[in-house]
């Protein structure tokens, strides 16, 4: 599949300008690293804790960009499938791919397609107002909780209340980091752009 020519550098080409092959190794390694660290920090918040992941996830596919935000993020997995505890809750509740298809591996999968969908966005100018990156984000983060949902679903059963455990606990969150990423990306276009 291809896509059309971006029309718009991300702001990772921004900053860097022409990248080499070890840039790109170095930024993926950057981000799954960043991931790892966003996973394990959990910031109280209220009905449930947070991690700030899919915030991490997002702004990682709006500023690399499809290709470069997808393989990362997949990068993070093969990291977590080959037992590094990169994910939440590892190694407590599990290592491996035993933990990724556990409930959570929808989300994980999820966390792929919305990397490549907002970076897809930014190539498109997306990122850089706060209106089209709040509906960016928006549109990121439904894919990362449709993902979610489906899996657990099909897990546990839709007999049970699979949004009420997997989807709606963490709205309030997933609001928060959505609003912090549509006011801290154009920013950083604004202190590019003044460069």
């Amino acid at each position: 599949m291809t896509t059309p020519a971006a029309a718009h550098p991300t702001l990772a080409s921004s900053l860097l300008g022409k990248r080499s092959v070890l840039q790109y190794v170095l930024l993926a390694l950057a981000g799954s690293a960043l991931l790892w660290a966003s996973a394990k920090v959990q910031v109280p918040f209220y009905p449930v804790p947070m991690t700030m992941q899919t915030f991490v996830v997002l702004v990682i596919g709006m500023a690399y960009g499809w290709r470069l935000g997808a393989a990362t993020v997949l990068l993070y997995l093969a990291e977590g499938a080959i037992g590094m505890p990169v994910f939440a809750g590892t190694p407590e509740r599990g290592i491996g791919l035993a933990y990724m298809v556990g409930p959570t591996g929808g989300y994980l999968v999820g966390f792929v397609v919305a990397a490549f969908a907002v970076g897809l966005l930014a190539e498109r100018g997306w990122d850089r107002s706060i209106v089209k990156t709040l509906v960016a984000m928006t549109l990121g983060t439904a894919i990362i909780f449709v993902f979610g949902a489906v899996w657990l679903g099909a897990l546990i059963g839709w007999d049970k209340p699979v949004l009420e455990l997997g989807v709606i606990p963490f709205l309030p969150g997933a609001a928060f980091k959505i609003a912090l990423a549509a006011a801290v990306l154009p920013l950083a276009w604004r202190g590019v752009s003044r460069r």
